[in-house]
């Protein structure tokens, strides 16, 4: 009888842990709908290989166990009277895992490498952003495809003073210059480690060297990444895993099943599990911090017309997509800034600042078309749609599109189906395309995160909108030192933008998840690297 018993609280214990997600051996699993692109911070450009980097390597600054920025590598972080010199003392117990002291000279050579190699956020030294003193001059030349002399390195004003003291000047006081640290791009890089595994650097667990509280012992593109303990972390106490595995390219439905079977602890569902799960108390909306918007080719002449863009904003019924056909926690995007990003000087939402620059009304969508049809001299016209099919929700979204578009008369919708890579990397770079589907993450907390995409010249305006008084402001803004003129500055020019309709804001987009109620400390942020492991703990 007692075995019985024994047999029956066993079944039952395992049938808890299956309705709850469940580790073993102290070990945190996590699901991904993403693969990691690589682990070289000159190159990686999203949040899933954010994620699996910032487990490796800390910058800088980092995050304290509530999300907010603290010190990292660096021990003290002080900044001149002018606000134009930021030194940044690198503790002595910071260690990369093989044992070399992290040094100045590690973030000098990874910032110079991401102008070497020409990578993803090199813009995010210049002007506007960190406004690094000397790094302006080296975008622009970039922007223009001309190579870099010796002089223009030298130019750039981060210099290693020894070996545990790193300067930095800039051309203008940058007030969230350490929140910039803990993006990836301003991670630091062995430069001995880094050289002698050439280009292959970053593309493997063997090949890339971290400092940070987790090694990679294995990584499988498309499958799997695996993390221990590092026991050479400055910060190794507040670690309370073993182990972090990553499960990689995670179907929604699979990541669910999953979780119900013990097997991860954290999974994204799909729109179409949401259902299902939303009554239990592990399901959690996760606010991602992406904006879900279309952008538009201005090369293009029919939708260099503003009427045409108007009439392709209101006929978005964008309460209708998050509310009925989403429905995971994505809310309907006023406007190109979204809410919870940045607080004004005064504490005030930029939202509740700026105003609601989106609506549905397809009569008026209807309206606006034929006035642009007939400025056209056309009676129809067809644009291409673009989009990714491996960026979930983004086919929703252009299901959703294409039938909300067909409703008005005039405009035929041909779909455009392919990668997240090519859309990006081939076809938006090179301007083949008409609408795209697209989404930004803000890698910082301030608005200028969005609004440098509409710069003119921008590396990321793949559409080439262009206004003379949009610039203008965007240029007061790089060199304002007035908190509130800034920000007053700033919603004017989401103002300008918005009304010429540069971009199309769609949705905010939330995440379903499921989520074991056994494990705390994870920190979720929709800003820069979007989860950290560092201080997650199974009960």
């Amino acid at each position: 009888m007692k075995k019985l018993i024994s047999l029956i609280v066993t079944a039952l214990m395992s049938l808890s842990l299956a309705a709850c997600g469940s580790s073993s051996e102290n070990t945190y699993v996590y699901s991904s709908e993403l693969d990691i692109k690589n682990l070289d911070s000159t190159d990686a450009d999203d949040g899933c290989s954010f994620t699996a980097l910032h487990a490796v390597i800390d910058g800088l600054m980092t995050l304290d166990a509530d999300g907010n920025v603290t010190t990292g590598v660096a021990e003290k972080s002080e900044v001149s009277d002018d606000g134009l010199t930021h030194t940044y003392t690198i503790r002595d117990d910071a260690k990369w895992a093989n044992g070399d002291d992290v040094t100045a000279n590690d973030f000098v050579y990874a910032w110079k490498r991401i102008f070497k190699n020409v990578g993803n956020y090199y813009y995010m030294f210049g002007t506007g952003i960190a406004s690094i003193e000397g790094a302006t001059e080296m975008c622009d030349k970039l922007d223009n495809g001309e190579e870099l002399t010796d002089a223009d390195f030298d130019a750039m004003a981060v210099k290693a003073v020894d070996d545990k003291t790193l300067e930095v000047k800039t051309t203008v006081p940058v007030q969230f210059f350490d929140e910039l640290m803990t993006f990836p791009c301003f991670y630091p890089i062995n430069e001995a480690f880094c050289e002698e595994q050439g280009d292959q650097y970053g593309k493997s667990a063997d090949t890339i060297l971290g400092n940070g509280a987790f090694v990679m012992t294995n990584w499988e593109p498309g499958s799997v990444a695996e993390f221990e303990k590092s026991d050479s972390y400055y910060n190794a106490d507040t670690v309370k895993v073993d182990n972090v595995v990553m499960k990689l390219v995670q179907d929604p439905a699979t990541a669910a099943a999953s979780y119900e079977n013990g097997e991860t602890d954290f999974a994204a569902i799909n729109s179409d599990l949401v259902d299902k799960y939303s009554s239990e108390d592990y399901y959690k909306i996760v606010n991602d911090g992406y904006l879900f918007y279309l952008s538009i080719n201005f090369e293009n002449e029919d939708l260099a017309n503003l009427n045409v863009r108007k009439a392709l904003s209101l006929a978005i019924n964008r309460d209708d997509l998050c509310e009925n056909v989403l429905k995971d926690g994505s809310q309907v995007a006023r406007g190109f800034i979204p809410t919870g990003l940045s607080l004004s000087p005064s504490g005030t939402d930029f939202r509740d600042d700026s105003k609601d620059y989106t609506s549905y009304d397809v009569s008026a969508a209807q309206e606006a078309l034929d006035a642009g049809l007939k400025e056209l001299g056309k009676s129809e016209i067809t644009l291409r749609l673009l989009y990714g099919t491996d960026e979930s929700p983004m086919d929703i979204m252009a299901t959703y599109l294409q039938n909300a578009f067909s409703e008005l008369d005039g405009l035929n919708i041909e779909m455009v189906a392919t990668t997240k890579q090519d859309r990006i990397y081939n076809k938006q770079k090179n301007g083949d395309f008409d609408i795209a589907c697209t989404r930004w993450g803000p890698d910082y907390a301030d608005p200028t995160t969005y609004l440098t995409l509409a710069i003119t010249g921008n590396s990321n305006n793949y559409g080439h909108y262009e206004s003379a008084d949009y610039d203008a402001l965007m240029d007061k803004v790089a060199v304002e030192t007035d908190a509130q003129t800034r920000w007053d500055y700033m919603i004017q020019a989401e103002e300008i933008l918005m009304n010429d309709l540069g971009y199309i804001p769609v949705f905010e987009k939330g995440t379903a998840t499921l989520q074991n109620p056994n494990v705390s400390g994870l920190i979720i942020r929709p800003v820069g690297v979007p989860y950290t492991f560092q201080y997650v703990e199974i009960k």
